[in-house]
């Protein structure tokens, strides 16, 4: 059956990027809780070492999100969109209900973080192709002209995720003392996410296979889709690099930051729910508005001029930051961090379907999208962390994401040369 007509397509956008926010709902959980859950699973003779421990943890999921890419990403190349993105979400479901029905440390010992370690496996594992899956589910039933407007409520609907996190997140904070939520307070959300489970499941099941995929004559065999992988590597690596941009920055501005607003800079845990609840209005606003820019105006031009409004801003507006830590420049430099982010964002995932060649457009995609927040974006936290401590400095987060923007901006130059713009063009079409 075809896709939807058009009438339809804002309830297909719906159901199709509804599994994405289950997904993004439960990685935001785990940085928003980082000191609970370090205190739950990972003690350790010091704080930092065992938020260390928490945030390895939460960025070892990501290590398996390029085999996720590659094995359910060929799945989904081969038996189609709709089928693949249920078999994701049945994973990402299992890896969620175990994290949230985990005995900690002191119930069972050792067993605890390797069971939360088991579950975040899985959630990478499943993460792997979710995004991909999803961002072509969308490129491929959008209208042609108005592709980026639609394939950014991917991203879009990780925002979402973020606003109801951070909503009940806000609201424990004010039903229950701060040791309630140390010691079981934190666990609500994560049982939240696994009671929406079945209904996510079932709005899934009725998604329609998209006519571009069916319309397609020959779809590859395992052993042609790497074949073609291997032979594309370039596409793939220029790719992830420019992923690297978007990845660091967007996790840096959401699961890190309420993190960075109680422990470092001392503000109180509401504040800093309540910066990640406008973080995620922000970037909810400007994802669309820039993807339907991007439509009109072309990719390029988007994502070169944030990359380079990056590198020349983001130190610089931490260092503010850091300079006098209160509620209102912690509100302000997220909320331009923010607009950076979402205005790169809102080019580049449409991009990134367009740059690869359709018949292995899901593994291709989200191999570049995976290697890219295996090897950078998940590990931000750690990173962040690491590097204050290393070196003193408060904003040192901040040269992270300048470095992420270098990469961003040398692979767009690369992909975008002019050479390359008729390549990219076909690769769109086929």
């Amino acid at each position: 059956m075809a896709t939807a007509p058009t009438s339809s397509k804002l309830a297909t956008v719906l159901r199709v990027t509804s599994g994405n926010f289950l997904e993004m709902f439960d990685f935001f959980l785990f940085g928003f809780y980082a000191t609970h859950i370090a205190k739950a699973f990972f003690p350790a003779g010091d704080e930092f070492a065992s938020l260390l421990l928490t945030f390895g943890t939460f960025g070892a999921g990501f290590l398996m999100r390029p085999l996720g890419a590659i094995f359910l990403g060929a799945y989904v190349d081969q038996v189609g969109r709709r089928k693949g993105l249920i078999v994701t979400l049945a994973i990402m479901a299992l890896g969620t209900i175990l994290i949230a029905f985990v005995p900690g440390y002191a119930t069972i010992g050792l067993l605890a973080p390797v069971l939360v370690l088991i579950g975040r496996l899985l959630q990478g594992f499943s993460a792997g192709v979710e995004l991909g899956g999803v961002s072509v589910y969308l490129s491929e039933m959008a209208p042609p002209n108005q592709k980026g407007f639609y394939v950014s409520w991917q991203s879009g609907s990780q925002q979402v995720a973020i606003i109801v996190a951070a909503l009940i997140g806000y609201t424990l904070n004010k039903m229950l003392s701060p040791a309630e939520i140390s010691d079981w307070g934190w666990r609500i959300p994560f049982f939240i996410g696994s009671l929406i489970v079945p209904f996510i499941f079932v709005i899934r099941r009725s998604l329609q296979e998209t006519e571009a995929f069916l319309a397609r004559k020959h779809h590859p065999t395992t052993a042609e889709i790497f074949h073609s992988i291997v032979e594309n590597w370039q596409i793939v690596v220029a790719g992830m690099l420019m992923v690297v941009m978007t990845t660091v920055s967007f996790y840096l501005i959401t699961v890190y930051t309420p993190t960075f607003g109680k422990s470092v800079l001392k503000l109180s845990e509401v504040d800093s729910l309540i910066v990640t609840f406008c973080v995620g209005i922000s970037n909810l606003v400007w994802l669309p508005v820039m993807g339907a820019l991007s439509d009109r105006i072309g990719r390029r031009p988007i994502l070169l001029a944030f990359t380079v409004l990056t590198i020349v801003t983001a130190y610089p507006a931490m260092a503010w930051l850091t300079g006098a830590p209160s509620f209102q420049r912690m509100l302000l430099v997220e909320l331009w961090l923010s607009f950076l982010y979402a205005s790169y964002n809102g080019a580049l995932v449409v991009a990134l379907t367009e740059i690869v060649p359709a018949s292995v457009r899901t593994v291709g995609f989200s191999l570049a999208y995976s290697l890219a927040t295996a090897l950078f974006g998940g590990f931000t936290p750690a990173v962040s962390t690491a590097l204050i401590e290393m070196t003193g400095n408060k904003a040192a987060p901040a040269l992270w994401m300048t470095f992420a923007a270098v990469c961003g901006l040398g692979a767009t130059l690369i992909v975008y040369r002019r050479g390359e713009a008729g390549r990219v063009v076909t690769a769109a079409a086929e």
